[in-house]
C-alpha cells in the first residue's frame, strides 16, 4: 500500500487523462458519427459516397495507424496538433466515429419507412424529417451497440500511451520499469482504474436501455 501511496499522484493524473480521453473523444465521435450518418442517408449521392468511403476506410484501418498518421504523418504537410493529448483525441474520435455511424445507420434502417413518408406528407423536408422523426427513434434502438462502442473507446485510449500521452497504460509501463518487484500491485491498480470507467458505464448503458425500451 505504501508503494501505491507514494505513486498516488501519477496514478491519479493517469486515470484522469484516460477518463478525459474517453469522454472528450466519445462526445466528438458521437457528433462526427451522427453527421456521417446524415450524409449516408442523404438524397445527395456525393455526400453518401464520401461518408461511405470514410466509414469503410476507418473501420478497416488499425487505430495505431491512425495515431501514427496524425502524430507523425501530417507533419510532412506542415500540419501539427498543439499537443499529444489533442492528437490522441483526434485519432480516437475520427476512428470511433465510423463505428458510431454504422450503429446509427442500422438504427435508422430499423425505423419503419412509413414514418419518413408520413413526415414528408406533412411537408417536412429531409433535415426536419431526419432530426425530428428518424434520428430520435434510431438513437433509442441503438443504445446497446453505442454503449459497446463507448466501452471499446475507453479501452482503446491505451494506445495513446505509445504516443507520449501519460494515461493509465503509460503509468503501468513507467512504474513496472522502475519497480519490477511491484508488477502485480501496479497491474491490479491499473486494471481497477479501467474498471472504474467501464463498469459504471455498462451499468448506466443498461439503465438507459431499459428506459428507452419503455419509451418504444
Amino acid at each position: 500500500m505504501s508503494f501505491l501511496a507514494d505513486n498516488f499522484t501519477l496514478l491519479r493524473d493517469a486515470f484522469l487523462t484516460t477518463l478525459s480521453l474517453a469522454v472528450v473523444s466519445g462526445i466528438c465521435a458521437l457528433v462526427i458519427g451522427t453527421l456521417l450518418t446524415a450524409m449516408r442517408v442523404s438524397p445527395v449521392a456525393p455526400l453518401r459516397g464520401a461518408a461511405g468511403f470514410y466509414v469503410e476506410v476507418f473501420r478497416n484501418t488499425p487505430l495505431t495507424v491512425v495515431f501514427f498518421f496524425l502524430a507523425f504523418g501530417i507533419v510532412q504537410i506542415d500540419l501539427q496538433f498543439p499537443s499529444r493529448f489533442i492528437t490522441a483525441v483526434a485519432a480516437l474520435s475520427l476512428y470511433t466515429a465510423a463505428f458510431v455511424s454504422e450503429a446509427l445507420r442500422s438504427g435508422i434502417n430499423s425505423v419503419p419507412p412509413g414514418q419518413a413518408e408520413a413526415a414528408r406528407a406533412l411537408g417536412l423536408d429531409f433535415r426536419q424529417t431526419l432530426t425530428s422523426i428518424v434520428l430520435p427513434q434510431a438513437f433509442r434502438t441503438v443504445v446497446p451497440p453505442l454503449g459497446n462502442v463507448w466501452i471499446a473507446l475507453a479501452k482503446n485510449t491505451s494506445i495513446a500511451a505509445g504516443f507520449a500521452v501519460t494515461d493509465l497504460t503509460a503509468a503501468l509501463q513507467r512504474l513496472t520499469n522502475q519497480n519490477a518487484d511491484q508488477l502485480l500491485v501496479v497491474f491490479l491498480a491499473i486494471v481497477c482504474g479501467y474498471l472504474v470507467i467501464t463498469l459504471p458505464s455498462a451499468w448506466l448503458i443498461g439503465v438507459i436501455e431499459r428506459r428507452t425500451a419503455v419509451l418504444r
